[in-house]
């Protein structure tokens, strides 16, 4: 929400999400405004080694491990294989030895799907690696609802008194 309460509330995650499907939007019409001039193995390639690398080890860990306990390491790789900023060096490297090219477009498409359409974004090591509610977190948002209910009406019952 800000630089001082990092969370998000359902809203704000949904408006996130409308972003992030806007910029998918916007990844996939010029993706199929060049269809015939992407290399597709490159497409497919650069599309796949993001879950290659940084999601299937870890939920395989996951799943093998009893409590779904498992090391950081999988989650600085899901990290940095799901960070734009990994994938606009890389693009930008690729674009500068190799030459801007469509196939490129597997990278945004990727990302923004995964955060449009899972609302995955990155993780935290305090959390589960595949999602669940923290149950901090889940008392925390009914507080969090509470408060915000009672400061709502506080401000509607003063607003009738002016």
């Amino acid at each position: 929400m800000d630089a001082r309460n990092l969370f998000d509330t359902r809203t704000t995650s949904r408006l996130l999400r409308l972003e992030w499907s806007v910029a998918l939007g916007v990844s996939v019409a010029a993706a199929l405004a060049h269809l015939s001039e992407i290399r597709w193995w490159l497409f497919v390639s650069l599309f796949l080694v993001i879950d290659l690398i940084g999601y299937i080890p870890g939920a395989i860990a996951y799943r093998r491990s009893p409590g779904g306990r498992i090391g950081r390491g999988y989650y600085v790789a899901y990290n940095l294989m799901h960070s734009l900023v990994t994938w606009a060096v890389f693009a930008g490297v690729w674009s500068w030895l190799v030459g801007a090219e469509w196939a490129l477009l597997a990278l945004p498409i990727h990302l923004m799907g995964d955060r449009a359409v899972f609302g995955n974004t990155l993780k935290p090591f305090g959390v589960s690696f595949e999602p669940s509610t923290h149950p901090d977190f889940d008392t925390f948002q009914q507080t969090f609802r509470q408060t915000s209910q009672r400061a709502y009406d506080e401000k509607e019952r003063d607003a009738v008194r002016v």
